[in-house]
């Protein structure tokens, strides 16, 4: 009997002290955390964001010894953030009860820091006439404008220079006029080189307008309608429409040449070809100046030269087709007959990595090429070196073979300095 008492005594007496245990680092959480709360006050960059270092001028592809035909060199997420100046602010803030921890209320202070203006979700993207970056980005409403050279952010944003509902494509012209196609507003709006909105069009013909691109020359202005199945093709100054490429459908089941299934992106080369992602169908459809079909190529598949969700497309000064994949997480280059020539991304979040991309576009002026990605909001540059380079290198190095090792010397050779982006061997689908 005793030592029955006494075991429910001791089993109590347990409880007991777990529950004023439980009690004391709910209420007082700084006597449990006061050590490492001191060491955590005493370093000023324990409050910034963990960082990795990235070598960038080492992400190339194809990899050494092979001749780089790809190089990364920076990403944009958006306006500059002092991160020192948020973690000195967020140190001085008054300390919190137990009952507004418990409650979960914040110090009016931490309520009032805030962080600049970031992408969120980004779609459309663009090179201006002095090479300044353009990104339509859909989650903040805006369109993102950055200097590469001078770091600098400018904005177009909504209900201040431009009128916007759910913008997608993003084009500029060679007077730096801009072209915003915009998902909800069925129309396109065109916003003037001090970046004021100026007018719109198409509202009684589009369905779902995408991307944009504009010939030069011809003074045509491409506008993939999405929900339509179709290409409209507008005149650039006056904004009439000219003609359709493909047969409306808003059931997306086409799958001839000349046709579409839902598609996403158009790009236009220096002959005035168009260049069409077709995207529920994986393939690229090319047509000439007046909108007859010419080729395509691309089949559905998950390895390299294959297709799973082509979105955004680009030619660069070599007339090499690039197409991003939304699905396979990579961008692909292919010559005019459709051959692959290199590829590169995976999923990540790490330079040269990608999380849903979709959009391309290519200074011709610079080769600088850059991507955008709809889920992480970024935007990453990468520059191209052109055959010609290419050949200037490859003549360098072979210049100097002797002094090289002979595994680098026969990559040398292997490189082709032509119609090609040096790229590992792959499976390329039959024509």
């Amino acid at each position: 009997m005793f030592a029955q008492s006494k075991s429910s005594n001791d089993r109590w007496t347990k409880i007991t002290i777990l529950i004023l245990a439980l009690l004391a680092a709910l209420l007082f959480p700084h006597l449990s955390w006061a050590q490492k709360k001191k060491k955590a006050d005493a370093d000023p960059n324990s409050k910034l964001p963990k960082r990795v270092n990235f070598d960038i001028s080492k992400i190339v592809w194809p990899n050494p010894p092979a001749i780089a035909r790809i190089k990364f060199v920076e990403q944009f997420t958006g306006e500059k953030i002092d991160w020192n100046a948020i973690a000195t602010k967020g140190s001085t803030k008054p300390k919190q009860g137990w009952m507004d921890r418990l409650a979960g209320t914040k110090p009016v202070e931490e309520q009032n820091i805030t962080v600049p203006f970031q992408l969120i979700r980004t779609y459309g993207v663009g090179f201006d006439s002095k090479g300044n970056v353009y990104a339509a980005d859909q989650g903040a409403g805006a369109i993102f404008i950055f200097n590469p050279e001078t770091k600098a952010v400018e904005m177009i944003r909504n209900a201040h220079e431009a009128h916007f509902g759910l913008i997608v494509g993003l084009a500029i012209d060679d007077n730096d006029r801009i072209f915003v196609s915009d998902d909800k507003l069925h129309h396109v709006a065109v916003i003037n080189a001090k970046h004021q909105q100026e007018s719109s069009f198409g509202a009684e013909v589009l369905v779902r307008p995408g991307g944009l691109a504009i010939d030069t020359s011809n003074r045509f202005l491409y506008v993939v309608d999405t929900g339509n199945d179709v290409v409209d093709v507008f005149d650039a100054d006056s904004f009439k429409l000219l003609r359709k490429i493909g047969t409306p459908s808003q059931k997306h089941m086409a799958t001839e040449p000349g046709l579409f299934s839902l598609p996403t992106n158009v790009a236009v080369d220096r002959d005035g070809n168009v260049y069409v992602t077709d995207t529920l169908n994986n393939r690229v459809e090319i047509f000439d100046a007046d909108g007859t079909f010419i080729s395509t190529f691309g089949k559905s598949g998950d390895g390299p030269g294959y297709f799973a969700r082509p979105k955004g497309i680009a030619i660069d000064a070599d007339g090499h087709i690039w197409v991003v994949d939304a699905m396979q997480q990579r961008v692909q280059v292919f010559n005019n007959e459709g051959r692959l020539l290199i590829y590169f991304g995976e999923l990540g979040g790490y330079p040269g990595q990608f999380q849903d991309p979709y959009d391309i576009a290519i200074d011709i002026k610079s080769n600088r090429v850059i991507t955008s990605e709809q889920y992480q909001g970024r935007v990453q540059m990468f520059r191209y070196v052109t055959d010609a380079e290419a050949d200037q290198l490859k003549k360098e190095r072979e210049a100097t073979q002797g002094k090289t090792s002979p595994a680098a010397t026969e990559t040398a050779k292997s490189v082709p300095a032509k119609d090609a982006v040096a790229a590992p061997p792959v499976a390329v689908p039959p024509k």
